[in-house]
């Protein structure tokens, strides 16, 4: 039986997964491919280091080159992470001939333009399924179930750490703080969770997922990013009260009027009853819009050892498959291989709806000022709602909703309201996306 050679760069927690699947189910694997996978070299920084799961110490190495560049090992799986020295080996790999298995979306969504062409120029397959989602085949749907679709919009919960905070928040009031913490004991957050809670995790996915979209690599500096800091336990009652539910949401959409891409990252209200509002815990979700199959709503697990090795797995075995078969790679697909250059809509002009949380002095005519100064810059109230008097705050909650204005307008008109000497807290705002 034909045996194809694996070696792995890096064996934390994901690449533990990886090697534990490749070496303990290693028969199975064989009866369902017709082929046999052999981890053959694993590339450490500590051959001393305490690990998920250890394999022989015969294929272990701190050499990187013992696995890139080997012509008997065809399929090298990169599980480094950050972006040096992954990026220079996943080059030098591709240049030598071997296809590449990723699961760092840093490494892509800042270097993936040099990277996908390095892999076109060489005829290598670079697959990178489990940076995306964890264990949801969201890569392999628009790669391929969606091709004959034009891409109209992606929506996504991208971060499980993330989302199992604001799911805290949600049920239990709880601050982010506590949260955070109690997601830290949990071990659903890290030491230093600053990648996480303000959204440059989730925010390379985004990137991703625009490219496989729409045949553009944006960088994360060309839109707006917001994290989940800033919110407090009042937000979460006051959109409950409205018919809301607080999530991290990523948008990639194309819009029909001009052509130009929105992608954006932050706390947004979704609908209670929607499906994305209902996925709870450290779960992903993504929903996909195309022309011709209208909604498509994946949900899985995002993260953790097992569901990630899994989708890498995914791409080893496919990657077998093709080379078994002596088939072509897939590298030209989705426009990997010619990259656009779509211009991203500021997000000055993007229009949404809005929440505005004022916390003011009690007395005649501050609802009359705030809904005036929103008057004279275009913004139309939805609905708006007077809570009682806040010892704790020093004044009363007014909470507005806005009808769809231009983040611009909605801008200067706060500016305009913090000058009022009946605010007595700064403004909060978050953004409502109803149409999904």
């Amino acid at each position: 039986m034909t045996t194809i050679n694996v070696g792995l760069l890096g064996l934390g927690t994901v690449g533990s997964g990886v090697a534990k699947i490749m070496i303990e189910e290693a028969d199975l694997l064989s009866q369902k491919l017709g082929h046999n996978l052999r981890l053959a070299k694993v590339c450490v920084r500590n051959l001393s280091s305490r690990r998920n799961f250890s394999p022989p110490t015969e294929i272990l190495t701190t050499e990187p080159g013992e696995v890139v560049g080997q012509p008997d090992i065809p399929v090298v799986v990169e599980l480094m992470g950050g972006l040096e020295p992954a990026r220079t080996l996943v080059l030098q790999a591709l240049s030598a001939g071997q296809h590449v298995v990723t699961a760092n979306k840093a490494l892509l969504a800042v270097h993936g333009r040099e990277i996908f062409q390095k892999a076109a120029e060489t005829g290598r397959e670079i697959k990178f399924e489990a940076a995306v989602a964890g264990a949801i085949p969201v890569i392999r749907i628009l790669k391929e179930g969606l091709t004959a679709n034009r891409i109209q919009s992606v929506f996504g919960i991208l971060n499980g750490t993330t989302n199992h905070i604001l799911t805290r928040m949600t049920k239990d009031a709880m601050t982010f703080q506590a949260a955070l913490a109690e997601a830290q004991q949990s071990g659903y957050a890290e030491a230093d969770p600053t990648n996480d809670v303000e959204g440059f995790d989730a925010a390379h996915k985004l990137v991703l997922l625009t490219a496989l979209s729409y045949g553009v690599l944006p960088q994360v500096s060309d839109f707006h990013v917001e994290g989940v800091t800033r919110l407090e336990p009042e937000d979460f009652t006051a959109a409950a009260e409205f018919g809301y539910v607080i999530k991290l949401l990523a948008v990639s959409t194309l819009d029909q009027a001009d052509g130009r891409l929105e992608i954006r990252l932050h706390p947004t209200m979704l609908p209670a009853k929607s499906l994305m509002a209902g996925v709870n815990g450290v779960m992903n979700a993504v929903m996909i819009r195309g022309h011709a199959s209208g909604d498509i709503f994946l949900s899985g697990a995002g993260a953790g050892m097992m569901p990630t090795a899994s989708a890498v797995m995914g791409d080893i075995i496919e990657t077998s498959r093709d080379l078994r078969a002596g088939s072509a790679p897939q590298v030209p697909a989705l426009g990997w291989k010619n990259l656009q250059s779509w211009s991203v809509k500021p997000q000055q002009e993007i229009r949404l709806s809005y929440f505005l949380r004022f916390t003011v002095i009690d007395k005649p005519g501050v609802l009359s000022a705030i809904s005036g100064i929103l008057g004279r810059h275009d913004i139309s109230i939805a609905q708006a709602i007077q809570k009682s008097f806040e010892p704790a705050r020093g004044g009363v909650t007014l909470i507005i909703l806005t009808h769809k204005a231009r983040e611009m307008d909605l801008q200067a008109a706060l500016a305009e309201a913090e000058k009022l000497d009946a605010l007595t807290a700064p403004t909060r705002l978050i953004r409502v996306e109803n149409q999904i």
